[in-house]
């Protein structure tokens, strides 16, 4: 006998962390008043003139379309597995990012058969990364990834780049991508396992393309119509064997499941972002100066993105003493690298500098009954590490490969390779979570950065060394064979 399906609204706060708890199953709301099924639940609460709208099952859901979700979207389609994506924003809208690929983000990219489409579009190849240290500098270069002829240059694409190219070979692949969509709750059966989601407009273009679906599938006759009730605000519901959250570090999936973390890093870093042209760079520089750091990544449009920070702590007096974010940037690059003075000197400064006000390192649990974690809504590092869209990738990679594996059905096999996914991704992740944290602290005025860094990137080198011992990829794209060697 089928379980009818419930819902779970996203709570409004989140629950405190634990450091190493179990799976926390989604606590399924009270029975009483649960539509039967195949009925229309009531539209409590809903504007005028909504309705809901049931959308044909598909295997997977995937919420958020930045670089995680729209990655694990693509693979999970290209396997031959049904997958909706959707993300809130609109199509094609930036977010705050250091850009910065690291070797695994570029060998996966290069086995996928995006990375042309990144260098097709003038992302400048960077051979080089440079570590200005109070002690000295340290220049190394980047090593040719093993067995892969010509990946010897690191990227650093724009997010606009990035994301629109992952999720535009998702909807190739066979995906349905929505962009302007919100998951608004999720749906639980009697035994509080996650079976889907409700999703409602978020954007005007997101009302838009869900009346034209509307009206295609009326056409069609289809189960899409929300047969005669009049059009407005429109609620939809997808049911799918798996829900993944790849939705950002405040996670609509993570916090309706409760998902706890597996582990928290007390330091946190505060950084102002803004974009210079003009502004030759040593491939990418990274400085840390006295309490504070900064880093120049080439990217897109002949522009250089420049960061600087410091602990959050001691970010809070140098924004508050001055109402200009460019002036408060300016001081902690400086104190991070007073050579830099000089350098923004004769540059163009083009947009306005956006902030990262500091929020600490979490790991969460990665899956539960019904429900996987991806990106950041799974690991989220400060940025100083500068490896969120490597972690990003890598964990999109790992957590379809365990998916298709085991099917995405429910049942012992689908919990037994979500579990292993979990310990590959935490064996990866937690060398990176303590190094970046004891950067986060920015407490090197005290001590060297340099054993922190030689922490960081050793987690680096044994990312990349994984990838390499992959088997053979589940997925028949033409993208690569094995061993990290394109076909």
């Amino acid at each position: 006998m089928t379980a009818r399906p419930t819902t779970t609204s996203v709570p409004t706060t989140t629950t405190p962390m634990a450091t190493a708890p179990s799976v926390a199953p989604v606590a399924p709301p009270a029975a009483r008043g649960a539509a039967r099924a195949g009925s229309r639940p009531a539209p409590t609460g809903r504007p005028r003139g909504a309705y809901l709208a049931a959308k044909r099952p598909c295997d997977v859901v995937v919420v958020g379309a930045r670089c995680a979700g729209a990655a694990t979207a693509l693979l999970l389609a290209r396997a031959g597995l049904r997958v909706l994506l959707l993300d809130r924003a609109a199509a094609g809208s930036d977010t705050l990012c250091t850009h910065a690929l690291m070797r695994g983000a570029v060998l996966q990219l290069h086995r996928w058969g995006l990375l042309d489409t990144i260098i097709a579009a003038g992302t400048p190849p960077v051979r080089s990364a440079v570590f200005r240290c109070p002690q000295d500098d340290v220049r190394l270069p980047v090593r040719p990834t093993p067995g892969v002829a010509g990946l010897d240059a690191l990227y650093a694409p724009r997010r606009t780049l990035l994301d629109a190219a992952l999720a535009d070979a998702a909807r190739r692949a066979g995906a349905e991508v929505r962009f302007g969509m919100a998951v608004t709750r999720l749906l639980t059966d009697g035994a509080g396992r996650v079976v889907g989601v409700a999703a409602s407009p978020a954007t005007r273009a997101g009302a838009v393309a869900e009346r034209a679906a509307a009206g295609d599938a009326r056409r069609r006759g289809g189960d899409e119509a929300g047969s005669g009730q009049a059009p407005g605000p429109r609620e939809f519901l997808v049911r799918a064997a798996l829900t993944i959250g790849a939705d950002g570090a405040a996670s609509t999936v993570a916090r309706a499941v409760r998902a706890p973390a597996r582990r928290v890093g007390p330091a946190a870093g505060s950084y102002l972002y803004g974009y210079w042209r003009g502004l030759p760079t040593d491939g990418y520089e990274w400085f840390y100066g006295p309490g504070s750091s900064a880093g120049l990544v080439p990217t897109n449009d002949e522009l250089t993105c420049l960061f600087a920070g410091r602990a959050a702590a001691r970010m809070r007096p140098v924004r508050s003493g001055t109402r200009e974010a460019r002036t408060a940037l300016d001081a902690v690059a400086a104190a991070a690298a007073p050579g830099l003075t000089d350098r923004l000197a004769g540059a163009e400064p083009v947009g306005r500098v956006a902030a990262f006000t500091g929020r600490g390192a979490q790991l969460r649990q990665a899956f539960g009954p019904g429900w996987a974690l991806a990106g950041d809504a799974g690991l989220a590092l400060d940025p100083l590490g500068v490896h969120g869209i490597s972690d990003a990738l890598r964990d999109a990679e790992l957590l379809a490969r365990a998916v298709v594996a085991a099917g995405p059905a429910p049942g012992p096999g689908l919990d037994a390779a979500l579990g292993r996914y979990q310990q590959a991704r935490d064996r990866l992740a937690l060398p990176m979570l303590a190094a970046t944290d004891r950067l986060a602290t920015h407490a090197w005025h005290r001590s060297s950065p340099r054993p922190a860094l030689h922490a960081l990137y050793a987690a680096m080198d044994a990312g990349v060394d994984a990838l390499l011992a992959l088997p053979p990829a589940p997925w028949a794209d033409g993208g690569w064979a094995a061993g990290g060697v394109g076909r």
